[in-house]
């Protein structure tokens, strides 16, 4: 059977729908695309769908050769380096022509302190979960949590088949491999278990999806029989749940985007109250770990950029200071070990690891060789160890595994991400340049090049700026297939994100949002400066809050890009926001402002959201990726923004692709990830004129 290919984009119909706030009222003649249920709906999305292939026909032989490349490149075959907790390596593994991971552990032999290395199988390792068979016969798999109980008896983890992160919840008897009877559907992330694994706490959320009630589980007895030990009634603040890397307490965490408060329970006596450690100020993060017999406290109480404390872990009150707040050195969390304390911590825009040994508030700074980097923890789930695991990349070193002495401050390098076909990393440059924001402020672009590429060339700008997110220098064996072909790939450590600490944060949220886009357009404007490339071959890339970024730039400077990508755009927020009952919109009136509330935020926001400012306009190529099921940046955003786009501007050249089955995150398989990678990557080389097979 032949598909016809449309000639022409979909024609969508216009409804009037109004909204009036604080005096102003608006038309949204595309309202109606909110209606997922409506037929109509979703014969108009898989339209603009066939609209779209018709559309990048061409680039079919060039999607399937960059997917070759990002396949071929790859190891399929491999497994993470392992982790000890207690008397097993836990370890990750993934095998050629499956999509996901098979999760195992293996005994650890005496004497043994090196991890196993092995390509395949681990001999006498068991399967604790193998990714493939649970996803077997579904169109989309995740898992929300995978934890084991400290003994190593039992694991609860949970799975969502439709991409809505709405998780059902299990538990697996690692002794004889049954699943026990007792699951709890539509929990949230997080799970924490007692330290004799007889019981189990985990998350559910309220109809705004928002996780609010933390809940005790007996293991063995029917979920109706749980009891809910915590419930948080400000629908600014979500609940978290977790056990300290000791094991002696659960946690329970309560934060909205700029106040927390944190509970904790003994894990030998989880039916006890939850003991509070300090109540809720307004204003006042913090964040806590157990360390022998105090409680370390990470708060910024008079310190923007955190200091750390501590308190009595038997009975918390006064704080004491550890380390003292410091202003241009952000400290971003705190790991303790039974005899040393790593903070991590970013300054001047980069990652760092400070180290302190118990006993003493001397410490010392891991050094790294490169200009640009990337470090931090990872898999470090036992206590008593006198060495971490960190990881290390930049944009020219793949992904590197080291355990770290922390005595002897000797790096063992564990692993390193193969990368396939003979790369080496010298046939690559990295730099840093500074943007020249509107108000003076120094930005920094992270930029990665092939060695010897010429300048004035094609080019890709990233960026995100919210939520204190750092977009940190990183590897991408995808990107090889760009800077192969003479594309300069950079990104923008643009206000609203955290790469130059918390005050870069808040110079671009609420009423400074804006210098968000405008430091953004900054840094595309040096690299054309720079000689890098030419606003005619340059494309802006974003997703999520950094496709509200790109989708506010397009309408802001169009002139300056070619082309634009948003994925999962939040292009429509004000409408979000002004809706209560929608997944995250009142924990997100601290991120953005309420504009039910103000009349000045609505007003704000109004003036820089990308669906409300469409005008007729010559705007770059734009290509808006979503998914049906996303429950973060709903569906209908990009596919308004479009639909607005083609009416009022009908000139430009607009595509809108959605996965009918995925989320935020888009499709949930290996393979077709990298697919849909080959899909943006073959569109951008194409906008940017890059003709190179």
């Amino acid at each position: 059977m032949t598909t016809q290919t449309p000639d022409s984009p979909p024609s969508v119909r216009q409804v009037a729908h109004e909204r009036t706030f604080h005096g102003d009222t608006v038309t949204d003649e595309y309202a109606w695309l909110a209606d997922k249920e409506n037929p109509e709906t979703v014969a108009y999305l898989e339209a603009e769908n066939a609209w779209t292939d018709g559309a990048t026909a061409h680039l079919a032989g060039l999607r399937d050769t960059l997917f070759s490349e990002i396949k071929s490149r790859t190891k399929e075959t491999d497994l993470t380096v392992p982790s000890r907790k207690g008397g097993f390596w836990y370890y990750t593994r993934t095998v050629e022509g499956q999509q996901y991971g098979i999760h195992c552990r293996v005994a650890v032999r005496p004497g043994e302190t090196d991890p196993p290395s092995a390509e395949g199988p681990v001999p006498g390792e068991e399967v604790l979960l193998d990714g493939n068979a649970l996803a077997e016969g579904k169109d989309f798999f995740a898992l929300g949590t995978f934890d084991v109980s400290p003994d190593g008896t039992r694991l609860a983890y949970s799975t969502d088949f439709e991409g809505d992160e709405r998780f059902t919840l299990k538990i697996k008897d690692l002794r004889t491999g049954e699943v026990f009877p007792d699951e709890v559907p539509d929990t949230s992330y997080g799970t924490a278990w007692s330290a004799d694994g007889s019981v189990l706490f985990y998350i559910t959320v309220d109809e705004a999806w928002r996780p609010y009630r933390v809940w005790r589980h007996t293991v063995g007895r029917a979920a109706a029989d749980d009891v809910v030990i915590f419930e948080e009634p400000d629908e600014r603040f979500w609940v978290g749940v977790d056990l300290t890397r000791s094991e002696k307490f659960i946690i329970v965490e309560a934060g909205s985007k700029i106040t927390s408060e944190v509970r904790i329970i003994p894990a030998e006596t989880p039916t006890a109250d939850p003991i509070l450690v300090a109540p809720r100020e307004q204003g006042v993060e913090y964040s806590i770990e157990h360390h022998g017999h105090r409680l370390l406290i990470l708060h910024n109480k008079d310190a923007e950029d955190f200091a750390l404390s501590y308190t009595s872990a038997d009975a918390p009150g006064d704080w004491v200071e550890l380390i003292p707040h410091e202003p241009g050195t952000r400290l971003e969390s705190v790991d303790a070990f039974t005899r040393h304390i790593v903070v991590s911590q970013r300054r001047d825009g980069l990652t760092g690891l400070r180290v302190m040994v118990d006993g003493s508030t001397d410490s010392y700074e891991m050094e790294f060789p490169e200009p640009l980097y990337s470090v931090g923890l990872a898999g470090n789930p036992e206590y008593d160890t006198s060495s971490v695991r960190i990881s290390y990349t930049s944009m020219v070193t793949p992904d590197a595994v080291y355990d770290v002495d922390l005595i002897t401050r000797t790096m063992t390098l564990r692993k390193q991400r193969p990368v396939l076909g003979g790369y080496n990393p010298g046939d690559y440059e990295q730099f840093r340049e500074w943007a020249i924001a509107d108000d003076g402020t120094r930005v920094p672009i992270s930029i990665v090049a092939r060695k010897g590429v010429k300048r004035d060339g094609a080019a890709v700008l990233y960026g995100y700026g919210s939520y204190e997110t750092s977009i940190d220098p990183y590897f991408s064996i995808a990107r090889l297939s760009l800077l192969d072909r003479g594309v300069v790939f950079a990104i923008a450590h643009i206000r609203g994100g955290g790469e130059m600490g918390r005050r870069w944060y808040e110079e671009g949220k609420l009423l400074a949002k804006k210098n968000t886009f405008t430091d953004f357009i900054a840094c595309a404007r040096q690299l054309v400066r720079g000689r890098w490339t030419s606003a005619d071959r340059l494309v802006a890339r974003g997703g999520s809050a950094g496709g509200l970024l790109v989708g506010a730039v397009a309408n802001l400077a169009p002139d300056d890009f070619a082309g634009i990508v948003a994925q999962v755009p939040f292009v429509d927020p004000l409408t979000s926001i002004l809706d209560p009952s929608l997944p995250l919109t009142v924990t997100e009136w601290e991120e953005w402002g309420n504009p039910i509330e103000s009349a000045d935020v609505y007003s704000y926001m109004k003036s820089y959201s990308p669906y409300e400012n469409v005008a007729k306009l010559a705007y770059p190529k734009i290509l808006a990726m979503t998914s049906l099921n996303d429950t973060r940046v709903l569906y209908h955003e990009p596919a308004k923004w479009i639909a607005r786009l083609r009416a009022t501007a009908p000139d430009g050249d607009y595509l809108l692709k959605t996965e009918m089955g995925a989320g935020h995150g888009g499709p949930s398989g290996r393979y077709d990830a990298w697919k849909e990678e080959a899909f943006v990557n073959a569109w951008t080389l194409d906008v940017l004129g890059v003709t190179t097979p």
